[in-house]
């Protein structure tokens, strides 16, 4: 989920407002059930000849429509509808608006992926209340502005124009938080009517980094650009360009930040005395340890005190902490260089990007090592996935084996480290694909495609299963098996997952098969604890340590609830099918398969991913490792990083607190070394947008 894509959620109403788990895009998104109550499609405000039109578009094709036309009682109305990889959005809203521009009621209905849609705002004698999927209040209103939680984006194109009218200054947002915004060029694009000149310009308050939006000459809201875009009709050829120009515009800001961190001053020796060290090799915390890094390398570790420290060398205490190697997330899609920097400040020197557009892959890349941009090492591969309407969105779509293993050359020649195949690639392209790119020394993973089981994958030669629930889809009936590529690669987990026998001989042998094949599972746990588990109300575990520290908006996204319930099932149903997959972890674990950690999420929901797989059955130290030198050993890096051991890169994390106690400390971070250069932890929240430490 990179952060970014909440926003594009939110502005779009797309998918669904504040994903908790999957803002990544490639799993389903979470908010409180109530499926059963929504207002059917046929019931739903439908636009006429005379409604302004939009486009909900990614790189794969277009994915929805956006509506916006007056009423005959001075409302407006919107209208969305969307299918994404089969996860449906139909809704309507109704706005009513002062003299002013400002919204004095909102009505939203209809249903998301999330479920129910309902959300009501109004204002009555200076005071105002709400009701959403998220939560319920009520507040004076003063001059604020109410952000809503959901419901068709354009809502918020009156907000853009209110923030331009504001000035510096900004605008004070309902239920919480403050929004500006400041212009960042112009770009001369092509529309039906022919050339148009829009402008980009960045809204600051929204998260905790500044938010891409575009104008037009008027200074009225044009279009969101992200990995879904909301385009007027007819401009959807534009998208490319204007997103190139926003993500060159959020590099100039970020680059001041790399260059304030990787100096010269920041590669000096360092010695970190009195740790407890965590030997990532052996699976073992070891107390009073000394280590030194220098010229970008681990120059010695010994027993606390025994390391003379060097001339220019800084002496850190760890008394009461804990040095581990730097941390991966084998499931972090790259954001915006506003994300990467985030992650770096969590600790995250390395990671497995399994879905980036090939551009993105080599900017990225190119900037990190000319230090222009201050990330963690990526291991990055690209989706392949038929071209049809329940494709991936920012994939390479093909529709022929020769395109697919023309696609995988494609890879390759990018210089990327994998290939990720897709939910509707057709199964018989996949054993040629994957042979292509096992000859091209790519990995071969992702989701397993529609009517194929996952043991059928890995025989085709998938050398990685990506989330669980594929992998479940061992055990679930064929009607399940055979829509993989719609809503039912989580809804049919959710209800079946329960009545699982993982000790019946069939699921033994699946994963006895796994574990000979030297097979690697990338579970995401941490997703399906907040779809499969959370009511609604209260934040996910992931993120509680987070609430108030990055963004009054996310706070209010962190409270959303799980998955609809179907018809019929309970959320203790769903709670119960959530623990079998759990329980399969630590199966996978005690096997012998080989487990890395990752979130398809912001980064922040790493440590809560560990605390599950120790929650599985592992030990602290086995936890830590799946998130160290095991993603390590996967990408073929092992020798040079992974593990704290004299002659590898000093790539280092240091915690407050005893890891091998409490894996929680790890949100802790205080130093982290990257490449060698030694930066406080602190000083990097503070550049990323957080205004306090994880708790």
């Amino acid at each position: 989920m990179e952060s970014r894509r909440l926003v594009y959620a939110l502005l779009i109403g797309a998918a669904a407002p504040f994903c908790l788990s999957a803002l990544q895009a490639h799993q389903a998104p979470s908010a409180p059930a109530r499926a059963s109550t929504h207002v059917p499609k046929e019931q739903l405000l439908k636009p006429g000849p005379e409604a302004e039109h939009y486009v909900v578009v990614s790189d794969a094709g277009k994915h929805g429509d956006m509506w916006r036309w007056p009423l005959a009682d001075g409302r407006i109305a919107f209208r969305h509808s969307q299918s994404l990889r089969g996860w449906i959005t139909e809704t309507d809203a109704t706005v009513r608006y002062a003299a002013d521009g400002r919204p004095t009621e909102i009505i939203v209905r209809g249903i998301t992926p999330s479920g129910d849609a309902a959300e009501s705002y109004v204002e009555d004698g200076g005071n105002a209340r709400w009701k959403s999927i998220a939560d319920s209040g009520a507040a004076p209103v003063g001059k604020k502005l109410y952000l809503p939680a959901g419901g068709p984006g354009l809502i918020n194109a009156r907000l853009i124009e209110h923030l331009v009218a504001a000035g510096p200054a900004g605008v004070e947002l309902l239920p919480s938080g403050r929004a500006s915004l400041t212009m960042a060029g112009t770009l001369a694009i092509q529309g039906p009517a022919g050339p148009k000149t829009v402008k980009l310009a960045f809204m600051r308050g929204i998260l905790s980094s500044p938010v891409p939006v575009w104008l037009d000459e008027n200074n009225k809201y044009f279009a969101d650009v992200g990995w879904l875009s909301l385009m007027p009709a007819g401009f959807e050829a534009n998208a490319k360009a204007m997103r190139d120009m926003q993500d060159a515009a959020t590099a100039a800001e970020v680059r001041s930040v790399a260059h304030r961190f990787l100096t010269a001053e920041a590669k000096a020796p360092v010695l970190f005395d009195n740790v407890q060290l965590f030997d990532a090799d052996k699976g073992v915390f070891v107390k009073n340890q000394a280590v030194l890094a220098r010229d970008g390398k681990i120059a010695a570790v010994g027993r606390a005190g025994s390391i003379a420290l060097p001339a220019g060398a800084r002496r850190i205490d760890g008394r009461g902490k804990t040095l581990v190697p730097g941390i991966w997330d084998s499931h972090m899609h790259i954001g915006d260089d506003w994300d990467v920097l985030a992650n770096v400040a969590n600790g995250m020197t390395s990671f497995r990007s399994p879905g980036t557009m090939l551009d993105r892959a080599q900017s990225v890349t190119t900037r990190r090592a000319s230090g222009d941009l201050l990330m963690g090492e990526p291991f990055i591969s690209a989706i392949v996935d038929r071209k049809d309407p329940l494709a991936a969105q920012g994939s390479m779509t093909v529709t022929s084996e020769a395109e697919t293993i023309a696609a995988v050359r494609k890879i390759k020649d990018a210089g990327l480290w994998g290939v990720k195949f897709y939910t509707s690639m057709n199964p018989a392209w996949i054993a040629p694909a994957a042979a292509e790119a096992k000859r091209l020394g790519l990995h071969v993973h992702g989701h397993v495609p529609a009517t194929m089981r996952p043991l059928e994958a890995v025989r085709a030669g998938y050398d990685e299963l990506t989330h669980l629930n594929f992998v479940v889809m061992q055990a679930m009936p064929k009607e399940i098996v055979d829509k993989a590529n719609t809503a039912e690669r989580i809804a049919g987990p959710a209800r079946v997952a329960k009545d699982v026998d993982w000790n019946a001989p069939e699921m033994r042998a699946f994963i006895a098969e796994l574990k000979q094949r030297g097979t690697i599972v990338d579970p995401t746990l941490v997703i399906f604890e907040s779809m499969l588990t959370m009511d609604g109300g209260t934040p996910a575990p992931a993120y509680v340590p987070y609430m108030g520290i990055i963004s009054p908006v996310l706070d209010r996204a962190f409270k959303a609830g799980g998955y609809p319930l179907a018809e019929g099932f309970t959320r203790d149903d769903y709670r119960k099918s959530y623990g079998k997959m759990r329980e399969l972890v630590g199966l996978l674990h005690k096997a012998g398969v080989t487990v890395v950690a990752g979130t398809d999420g912001s980064g922040i929901e790493l440590v809560r991913e560990l605390e599950l797989y120790q929650q599985a059955g592992m030990t602290p130290a086995q936890a830590l490792q799946t998130a160290t030198i095991i993603p390590a050993r996967v990408v073929g890096a092992d020798k040079r990083t992974g593990s704290i051991v004299v002659g590898k890169e000093a790539d280092l994390v240091l915690v407050d607190g005893d890891v091998s106690r409490e894996l929680g400390a790890l949100r802790r971070v205080v130093t982290v070394v990257s490449d060698g250069y030694v930066m406080d932890a602190e000083a990097l929240r503070k550049a990323a947008g957080y205004t306090g430490k994880p708790k």
